[in-house]
């Protein structure tokens, strides 16, 4: 919601990875950094298939664990470390995916994000109760398609909701 002021929060998209009793884990979609895929391939010591490949934005995926990459990827794929989000989307953590993307061979869609977004057991659930966020299905166009910049609106727009007319002040008649 436009009036979440939690400077790890404010304007982001997040997709939510998983959900349980015990809390929630997602990855913010529409933070870039300054890094791009090559200056982590240069840490890695892997050479990026094309320069193109070495432009891929990195995105900032959220406030926990800043120093460890997140993948979500379409499709599924067999890939070391991976949580399936669904029946084509996964959320990998491991180098082999890495790899692949830098040598041309990776999944078809990607984006790539260090840390993640994180909520203890009923956090996630009160936040939504006090309409800190808008909640609504997943859209692979806005995840993986959609221009950056453009995204917390369509995925606002996605639900019926303008932004620019929602308001955090409270008034008296």
């Amino acid at each position: 919601m436009p009036a979440l002021d939690d400077p790890h929060f404010s304007h982001t998209v997040t997709y939510i990875c998983e959900h349980s009793p015990q809390g929630a884990m997602g990855v913010i979609i529409n933070r870039p950094t300054e890094l791009v895929l090559g200056d982590l391939l240069e840490q890695l010591d892997i050479e990026a298939g094309d320069e193109d490949i070495a432009l891929t934005p990195v995105y900032n995926g959220g406030p926990v664990q800043i120093e460890h990459g997140f993948i979500l990827h379409q499709p599924l794929g067999d890939w070391d470390s991976t949580l399936p989000i669904n029946e084509k989307t996964g959320l990998t953590m491991s180098q082999d995916i890495i790899e692949a993307i830098a040598y041309g061979m990776g999944p078809e869609k990607y984006h790539i994000a260090l840390g993640y977004a994180g909520w203890d057991e009923g956090q996630l659930e009160e936040e939504l109760l006090s309409n800190a966020w808008l909640s609504g299905p997943a859209d692979e166009n806005i995840i993986f398609n959609e221009p950056i910049e453009q995204r917390w609106q369509a995925a606002a727009s996605s639900l019926g909701v303008e932004l620019n007319m929602l308001s955090s002040d409270i008034g008296h008649a």
